[in-house]
Protein backbone atom coordinates (compact mmCIF):
# COMPACT_ATOMS: atom_id res chain seq x y z
CA UNK A 1 0.00 0.00 0.00
CA UNK A 2 1.01 3.25 -0.93
CA UNK A 3 0.46 6.09 1.38
CA UNK A 4 1.42 9.85 -0.88
CA UNK A 5 -0.10 13.15 -0.64
CA UNK A 6 -3.20 14.23 -2.38
CA UNK A 7 -3.87 16.04 -5.32
CA UNK A 8 -6.50 18.00 -6.97
CA UNK A 9 -6.48 14.93 -9.15
CA UNK A 10 -7.98 12.57 -6.21
CA UNK A 11 -11.22 14.41 -6.48
CA UNK A 12 -13.68 12.27 -8.04
CA UNK A 13 -11.60 8.99 -6.70
CA UNK A 14 -12.06 10.45 -3.00
CA UNK A 15 -15.49 11.87 -3.51
CA UNK A 16 -16.50 8.22 -4.71
CA UNK A 17 -14.97 6.32 -1.47
CA UNK A 18 -16.53 9.00 0.85
CA UNK A 19 -20.11 9.06 -1.37
CA UNK A 20 -20.15 4.76 -1.08
CA UNK A 21 -18.57 4.20 2.84
CA UNK A 22 -19.82 6.91 4.80
CA UNK A 23 -23.78 5.95 4.44
CA UNK A 24 -22.42 2.16 5.48
CA UNK A 25 -20.33 3.23 8.13
CA UNK A 26 -22.07 5.77 9.94
CA UNK A 27 -25.95 4.74 9.95
CA UNK A 28 -25.47 2.09 12.78
CA UNK A 29 -25.00 5.42 14.75
CA UNK A 30 -27.07 7.89 13.62
CA UNK A 31 -30.68 8.41 13.00
CA UNK A 32 -31.82 8.30 8.91
CA UNK A 33 -33.29 12.33 9.86
CA UNK A 34 -29.16 13.07 10.92
CA UNK A 35 -27.82 11.41 7.92
CA UNK A 36 -30.66 12.21 5.10
CA UNK A 37 -29.13 16.08 5.63
CA UNK A 38 -25.46 15.59 6.22
CA UNK A 39 -24.28 12.83 3.96
CA UNK A 40 -24.49 14.97 1.09
CA UNK A 41 -22.03 17.36 2.29
CA UNK A 42 -19.80 15.17 4.37
CA UNK A 43 -19.46 12.56 1.44
CA UNK A 44 -17.73 15.24 -0.69
CA UNK A 45 -13.90 15.37 -1.11
CA UNK A 46 -12.70 18.60 0.30
CA UNK A 47 -10.98 20.75 -2.45
CA UNK A 48 -8.60 22.56 -0.25
CA UNK A 49 -7.48 19.65 1.63
CA UNK A 50 -6.89 17.48 -1.45
CA UNK A 51 -4.11 20.31 -2.12
CA UNK A 52 -2.54 21.29 1.63
CA UNK A 53 0.03 18.70 1.49
CA UNK A 54 -0.98 17.27 4.46
CA UNK A 55 -4.09 15.68 3.37
CA UNK A 56 -3.10 11.63 2.12
CA UNK A 57 -4.89 9.19 -0.16
CA UNK A 58 -3.79 5.52 0.26
CA UNK A 59 -3.56 3.63 -2.93
CA UNK A 60 -3.10 0.27 -4.01
CA UNK A 61 -3.06 -1.28 -7.47
CA UNK A 62 -4.25 1.76 -8.31
CA UNK A 63 -7.18 2.29 -6.26
CA UNK A 64 -7.64 4.64 -3.32
CA UNK A 65 -8.97 2.65 -0.23
CA UNK A 66 -8.54 5.62 2.00
CA UNK A 67 -8.09 8.93 2.53
CA UNK A 68 -7.18 11.44 5.22
CA UNK A 69 -4.98 13.57 7.20
CA UNK A 70 -4.27 17.08 9.25
CA UNK A 71 -3.78 20.89 9.02
CA UNK A 72 -2.34 22.99 11.52
CA UNK A 73 -4.49 25.43 13.85
CA UNK A 74 -4.27 29.03 12.55
CA UNK A 75 -3.53 30.30 16.35
CA UNK A 76 -1.49 27.44 17.75
CA UNK A 77 1.29 25.98 15.89
CA UNK A 78 1.48 23.09 18.88
CA UNK A 79 -1.85 21.76 17.51
CA UNK A 80 -2.90 19.95 14.87
CA UNK A 81 -6.34 19.22 14.05
CA UNK A 82 -7.31 15.45 12.09
CA UNK A 83 -9.36 16.32 8.67
CA UNK A 84 -12.03 13.89 6.69
CA UNK A 85 -10.71 10.42 7.56
CA UNK A 86 -12.34 7.78 5.19
CA UNK A 87 -11.57 3.55 4.83
CA UNK A 88 -13.11 1.96 2.08
CA UNK A 89 -15.66 -0.78 4.00
CA UNK A 90 -14.84 -3.56 1.92
CA UNK A 91 -10.84 -2.96 3.13
CA UNK A 92 -11.51 -2.39 6.80
CA UNK A 93 -9.34 -4.39 9.40
CA UNK A 94 -6.09 -3.63 7.08
CA UNK A 95 -4.68 -0.75 8.50
CA UNK A 96 -5.62 1.64 5.60
CA UNK A 97 -6.75 4.28 8.29
CA UNK A 98 -3.77 3.85 10.85
CA UNK A 99 -1.40 3.83 8.19
CA UNK A 100 -2.76 7.29 7.28
CA UNK A 101 -2.90 8.57 10.34
CA UNK A 102 1.07 7.26 11.61
CA UNK A 103 1.68 9.28 8.39
CA UNK A 104 -0.42 12.12 9.37
CA UNK A 105 1.38 12.41 13.64
CA UNK A 106 5.42 12.08 12.18
CA UNK A 107 4.90 14.64 9.53
CA UNK A 108 3.00 16.86 12.00
CA UNK A 109 5.66 16.22 14.78
CA UNK A 110 8.58 17.14 12.19
CA UNK A 111 6.26 20.44 11.82
CA UNK A 112 6.44 20.69 15.84
CA UNK A 113 3.09 19.82 16.66
CA UNK A 114 2.75 18.17 19.97
CA UNK A 115 -1.43 17.74 20.39
CA UNK A 116 -3.40 16.55 17.70
CA UNK A 117 -7.37 17.32 17.70
CA UNK A 118 -10.17 15.37 16.06
CA UNK A 119 -13.80 15.69 15.78
CA UNK A 120 -14.95 12.41 15.31
CA UNK A 121 -17.98 10.73 14.05
CA UNK A 122 -19.50 8.26 16.97
CA UNK A 123 -18.37 5.68 14.48
CA UNK A 124 -15.09 6.65 14.59
CA UNK A 125 -14.25 6.74 18.41
CA UNK A 126 -12.80 3.24 18.79
CA UNK A 127 -10.63 3.82 15.98
CA UNK A 128 -9.30 6.99 17.26
CA UNK A 129 -9.15 5.48 21.16
CA UNK A 130 -7.01 3.01 19.51
CA UNK A 131 -4.29 5.18 18.48
CA UNK A 132 -4.62 6.75 21.45
CA UNK A 133 -6.88 9.40 21.05
CA UNK A 134 -8.76 10.49 24.46
CA UNK A 135 -12.52 11.80 24.41
CA UNK A 136 -13.07 14.90 25.96
CA UNK A 137 -16.74 15.11 25.03
CA UNK A 138 -19.24 15.65 22.48
CA UNK A 139 -19.80 18.29 20.28
CA UNK A 140 -22.08 19.69 17.39
CA UNK A 141 -20.29 20.93 14.08
CA UNK A 142 -22.48 22.62 12.03
CA UNK A 143 -21.99 21.70 8.40
CA UNK A 144 -23.21 24.26 5.24
CA UNK A 145 -26.79 25.54 5.83
CA UNK A 146 -26.66 25.32 9.39
CA UNK A 147 -26.85 21.41 9.21
CA UNK A 148 -26.20 20.11 12.68
CA UNK A 149 -23.72 17.14 12.61
CA UNK A 150 -23.25 15.23 16.40
CA UNK A 151 -19.70 14.25 17.03
CA UNK A 152 -16.94 13.82 19.65
CA UNK A 153 -14.31 15.37 20.55
CA UNK A 154 -11.18 14.24 20.90
CA UNK A 155 -7.74 14.80 21.71
CA UNK A 156 -3.97 12.56 21.99
CA UNK A 157 -0.33 14.22 22.52
CA UNK A 158 2.09 13.35 19.78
Amino acid sequence: MLIRPSTKDDMAAVDALLARTYPKLLKADYPPSVLVTALPIISRARPELLVCGTYYVAEEDGAILGAGGWTPDAKDKSLGHIRHVVSDDRALRRGIGRGLMERSFAVARAAGVTRMECWATRTAVPFYEALGFEVIGPIDVTLAGGIVFPSVRMMRDL
